[in-house]
């Protein structure tokens, strides 16, 4: 496998496109990269024989923006049919909730009382969660943040009546502040992937049986439940 896989290393490293906005697969400690997507980088790069560059974005949406561009040789995104034109994934690694964070104060009770008019739902540009609610939003309005300051921040800040994230991310932004509250139901489960740039790439096979080893073995696992999944 690894002879094969070894195909995708460009520079004799391993450049691994890693972003931070998901707290439930990446924790950043200092200069240190915790977390499920950062062990399975570590383990691809032991198995391959080589060191590992991380290659840190601060959201999805650049990450996708810059395959083909030579930057990174693998990356750790949401599975979508949108990213298939430019990435090839793997199976998924883990399946993550996403939902909404409300003001404590607001007429929300449920992800379902969030599509209305006069409502702005507030998300961060490019994620799994901002793919699915272009899709299936009727009423309430969409309003993408970049990642300066990221979405998360400039809901803090007032911009919106509700905000999209990860549950976890959400939940160690706001779960001890009593101004904000999370809301119960789930947005969508997001699946996520080990990729490889471009569509229909010949080597995916490839990395996904080193995930399916990953899961099989325990490795995942392990690592999600290390960081209190």
């Amino acid at each position: 496998m690894t002879s094969r896989l070894s195909d995708i290393l460009q520079q004799g490293v391993l450049r691994a496109a890693i972003h931070t906005s998901n707290r439930a697969l990446v924790q950043v400690q200092g200069d240190v990269l915790k977390g499920v997507s950062p062990a399975l980088a570590e383990r691809l790069a032991r198995e391959l024989r080589v060191s590992l560059r991380p290659v840190v974005y601060n959201g999805a949406g650049a990450v996708v923006a810059d395959a083909g561009k030579d930057i990174w040789d693998i990356a750790f995104l949401a599975i979508d049919p949108m990213r298939a034109n430019s990435i090839s994934f793997t199976r998924p690694y883990v399946v993550i909730e996403a939902t909404y964070a409300t003001r404590a104060d607001s007429p929300f009770q449920d992800v379902a009382d969030v599509d209305r008019k006069n409502v702005t739902v507030l998300t961060s540009a490019g994620s799994a969660h901002d793919l699915y609610l272009s899709k299936t939003l009727c009423h309430a309005q969409l309003e993408r943040a970049d990642k300066s300051p990221p979405s998360l921040e400039q809901f803090r800040n007032g911009r919106g009546d509700v905000v999209s994230g990860v549950r976890e991310s959400l939940q160690r932004e706001f779960g001890n502040d009593d101004a904000f509250r999370i809301l119960p139901g789930v947005l969508t489960n997001v699946e996520q992937a080990m990729v490889l740039p471009g569509a229909a790439n010949p080597l995916i096979s490839e990395l996904d049986a080193f995930v399916a080893r990953a899961i099989d073995d325990g490795f995942v696992a392990r690592h999600l439940n290390r960081e209190g999944k």
